[in-house]
């Protein structure tokens, strides 16, 4: 029997992980900066840009010839995962039936333009001048004030959110070695105050039971966190190498949580992705 979607995935993310490498720290969005598919044009989602060793453009082996293009000799294709609903049917003890939609992951193998023959690329527009630094703070207190969340700066070695109070508390902005360093912490705890249940509700376990400091969820919830902060700091453009918290402590402990949970990188992403996107008011 063939490996599952989800084996594949995980599989993908460890071998990255084991070489040292954190494989959400390359871009994710945007044509200019990502992996995009060369049909659409649309940027693919944070899970695929994980999955995804290049930048640039993908498209299935089909794709590519339909665009005058080859697949060159021996190559060999990547996976991009997209859920389908699939309706099952159900009988109920008083013989009525009921249809549910179940979630089915399925995937596409798709090739790098590198490894294609008799396509050009695409020519990539100018990059636009921003103002990230404004940008993030607008988008801290914007969702900040929205929220009612309560935020304080106090010259400490702590940031954390506290669920119990709707607090995130975070070191002075000075205490900071730069300025990127303070926005993907304060990001971080961001995405941890997502897990409110009027949020994203990520806040109990499976038994309906709270999250508890050092627990397995514990680790899986820094995971998230971590995915969606790096993501907005790739989002509004001003991740740098420092900005990542890639300590080998995380890395072994994000490692030992994969490797006993083959589906949890899956819903860690797109738990990510719900966070960002409810961040940026456009859940």
């Amino acid at each position: 029997m063939g490996k599952s979607v989800y084996e594949m995935v995980t599989e993908r993310i460890i071998e990255q992980l084991e070489q040292g490498v954190i494989p959400w720290e390359k871009p994710w969005t945007g044509i200019k900066s990502g992996a995009y598919n060369r049909v659409s044009k649309k940027s693919y989602s944070l899970l695929n840009q994980m999955l995804l060793k290049f930048d640039g453009e993908y498209a299935t082996y089909k794709q590519w010839q339909e665009l005058g293009g080859h697949v060159c000799k021996g190559e060999k294709s990547e996976i991009v995962v997209f859920w389908k609903i699939q309706p099952i049917e159900e009988v109920k003890e008083d013989g009525t039936k009921k249809v549910k939609q179940i979630p089915l992951l399925r995937y596409f193998n798709v090739f790098h333009i590198s490894q294609v023959e008799g396509v050009e690329p695409l020519s990539k527009d100018a990059l636009n001048d921003i103002e990230p630094i404004e940008k993030a703070d607008n988008v801290l207190h914007n969702y900040w004030t929205k929220e009612s969340i309560t935020v304080e700066h106090t010259a400490s070695n702590k940031a954390y959110y506290s669920p119990t109070l709707d607090l995130i508390h975070l070191p002075l902005l000075e205490q900071f070695k730069n300025a990127n360093d303070y926005y993907s912490t304060a990001f971080h705890e961001s995405v941890h105050s997502t897990m409110k249940k009027s949020r994203c509700n990520r806040a109990e376990d499976r038994k309906g039971r709270l999250v508890a400091f050092g627990s397995n969820e514990y680790s899986k919830e820094e995971l998230v966190a971590e995915i969606g902060s790096v993501s907005l700091m790739n989002i509004l453009g001003i991740e740098t190498n420092k900005s990542f918290r890639n300590s080998n402590a995380y890395i072994q402990n994000w490692l030992s949580v994969l490797k006993n949970d083959v589906k949890f990188i899956v819903s860690a992403s797109s738990k990510a992705e719900k966070a960002v996107d409810y961040i940026l008011g456009e859940a």
